[in-house]
């Protein structure tokens, strides 16, 4: 700097290099977050996906089996035998159903942004009791 420079000058020169600080770590942050944004978009796509495929096979598959259940005991317990498989194909679902409800409950979505701002604030905090004259 200058020798010229007066205390307003430094301070302003100072705020202003505050400030693009301050900015480049706000613009790091935002750019972390979209990225994980889009991470998890294409996760979810693919998710979709292979879930509905799976869901359309195994739901075909059951039907066949079902139906092949019902065409051996048609004879002796047809009624039985579609009873049992409704009841298995019914709790199988269910127990599906909560698993897919505890997944969906987990919460990934800018986990790395989240656990970032909280280290940027762990540090400024640092930072401030280091500063704070005692």
């Amino acid at each position: 700097m200058p020798a010229s420079q007066g205390p307003a000058q430094r301070l302003f020169d100072a705020g202003k290099r505050l400030l693009g600080s301050l900015l480049a770590a706000g613009e790091t942050r935002l750019r972390l977050a979209v990225l994980e944004l889009e991470e998890e978009r294409a996760r979810l796509v693919t998710l979709l996906l292979v879930i509905g495929l799976s869901l359309v096979m195994v739901l075909l598959g059951l039907a066949i089996l079902a139906l092949l259940v019902a065409v051996i005991f048609w004879d002796s317990h047809r009624l039985a035998a579609l009873g049992i498989s409704a009841g298995v194909l019914i709790g199988g679902g269910a127990l599906l159903a909560l698993l897919a409800r505890r997944l969906a409950r987990r919460h990934t979505l800018l986990k790395e942004t989240l656990a970032q701002l909280a280290t940027d604030r762990e540090l400024a905090e640092r930072h401030r009791d280091d500063a704070t004259p005692r």
